[in-house]
């Protein structure tokens, strides 16, 4: 892209590497947008975020803080690769950086499409009201949409996906929004996914503390409906998001259904469940469904789904453990989302799944004082966790005749990951366990025939453990 040319004194848009030198001075600038943090209350009454830009001059980029008092005065960038316009805006420095600093009385502002769809796109989907198009701006857009199409910008493609998280790790995530869940006043949830596994967690509880303080479900407070989990995909992790009242405001950027590219997140483990969270220097970018990296993460989806084996978990391969036999061998495996929205009841299902938890957690207590089994499994693959019951003859397929309380505790031992030197028996303890995945049969039920989804429970059948 060549020089621009200076229209005039007044109304000459500078190139960042000229503006990063104006110190103090008000400046004109145009730029493709790479990054938006998320909305925040000031201390007093306004709202503020921050814009970074990259135009011609890159890798050299300019960071622009907008101030307004209404969330809608703020700009709402609809897809990174996008166009920014401002008019009158201040170069600022806070220690060795340099920043434009955009005033709600004098300052304008206006976005436009980064793709070029002809003429009738020179017109902005948002602009401030003292912002005024003039001709020279047709020239200008042009330009810059020719140069992000020929041109690599730099800072947008490094991403990662969730098969890619470690703990504690700052990331930039590529990923779907699927739902947007009020948790409380000033609390949302959001439900992330791009069609790949996150990595197994660790678990790290007690077995002792099963009985007082199980390993949760899901960290939201209380279950999804139906209704909300038959919108997730069958196949691949979603991973939640707390939003707290620091950026309450920012919920009003969001909307599910949409590709988004998150910046300087960091992934958690909670009770052995994946979450993000935002840090204070957290961005958002909103990615359009035609974005070339939006487009590859549908494509190696479509792909995953197509295969034979797509319900295995991405770690599970080249086979789960043969620690357990099933007598369906030739039954299609399904993952837990699949179990939890299928439509019928009773019916049946078989899973590469972890047991990442089991009450009651004493092996002498696995059976009732008349001899029966009865032991609920918390299972759980990249999808979902359920409990699972394993009980009367279906425990006897499971563990086997030999009922005596080593031997089930060993066996116990080897489902949970536990190793061999730790006597949870004797010496209950904070042991981190990295359980094996396992092929189990499934089966749903209703405890009552008469409700609905509220008593849906699960049953493990046909399933032997051989060691």
């Amino acid at each position: 892209m060549p020089p621009r040319r200076r229209d005039d004194d007044d109304y000459k848009y500078m190139q960042i590497i000229d503006a990063s030198s104006s110190i103090n001075q008000r400046v004109n600038l145009i730029g493709i947008v790479i990054e938006t943090t998320l909305p925040k209350r000031t201390k007093g009454t306004d709202l503020c975020c921050s814009v970074r830009i990259v135009d011609e001059t890159q890798p050299k980029t300019l960071s622009i803080m907008f101030y307004a008092e209404t969330v809608d005065k703020i700009p709402r960038v609809a897809s990174n690769g996008d166009i920014i316009l401002v008019s009158q805006v201040t170069i600022s420095t806070r220690g060795s950086e340099v920043y434009a600093m955009y005033n709600k009385k004098f300052s304008a502002f206006a976005l436009y499409e980064g793709r070029d769809f002809g003429e009738r796109e020179f017109a902005p989907y948002q602009s401030s009201r003292k912002f005024s198009f003039r001709e020279q701006d047709r020239r200008l857009i042009k330009g810059m949409r020719k140069w992000s199409m020929h041109n690599k910008i730099e800072g947008l493609n490094d991403l990662m996906l969730l098969r890619e998280i470690k703990i504690g790790e700052r990331v930039n995530l590529l990923c779907k929004i699927m739902h947007v869940h009020k948790v409380k006043k000033d609390k949302w949830m959001l439900f992330l996914w791009d069609g790949t596994d996150a990595p197994p967690a660790c678990i790290e509880t007690k077995l002792e503390d099963e009985m007082e303080n199980p390993l949760p479900l899901h960290l939201e407070p209380s279950s999804l409906s139906r209704d909300i989990l038959c919108t997730f995909p069958t196949v691949g992790t979603v991973m939640r998001m707390i939003i707290d009242q620091s950026y309450k405001i920012s919920i009003d950027f969001i909307h599910k259904h949409r590709w988004v590219k998150f910046v300087n997140i960091k992934c958690e483990v909670v009770a052995g469940l994946w979450q993000a969270v935002l840090m204070p220097l957290s961005a958002l970018r909103i990615l359009s469904d035609d974005d070339d990296r939006v487009l590859d993460c549908q494509r190696t989806y479509n792909e995953r789904v197509q295969l034979k084996w797509a319900c295995l978990p991405f770690t599970s391969f080249p086979w789960p453990s043969h620690i357990t036999e099933t007598d369906h061998p030739d039954v299609p495996f399904v993952t837990l989302m699949n179990v939890l929205t299928h439509t019928e009841v009773t019916y049946k299902f078989k899973c590469v799944v972890r047991v990442v938890a089991i009450f009651p957690w004493r092996a002498d207590d696995f059976r009732s004082p008349c001899g029966v089994y009865r032991i609920r499994l918390t299972l759980e693959d990249p999808t979902a966790r359920i409990h699972a019951f394993l009980y009367a003859e279906d425990g006897i397929k499971f563990f086997g005749n030999d009922f005596s309380a080593d031997i089930l505790a060993r066996k116990r031992n080897m489902l949970l990951g536990i190793g061999e030197g730790d006597d949870c028996e004797r010496s209950p303890k904070n042991v981190s366990r990295n359980p094996p995945w396992v092929e189990c049969c499934l089966k749903s039920y209703y405890l009552d025939k008469n409700d609905a989804w509220g008593s849906r429970n699960y049953r493990i059948f046909g399933t032997t453990l051989v060691g």
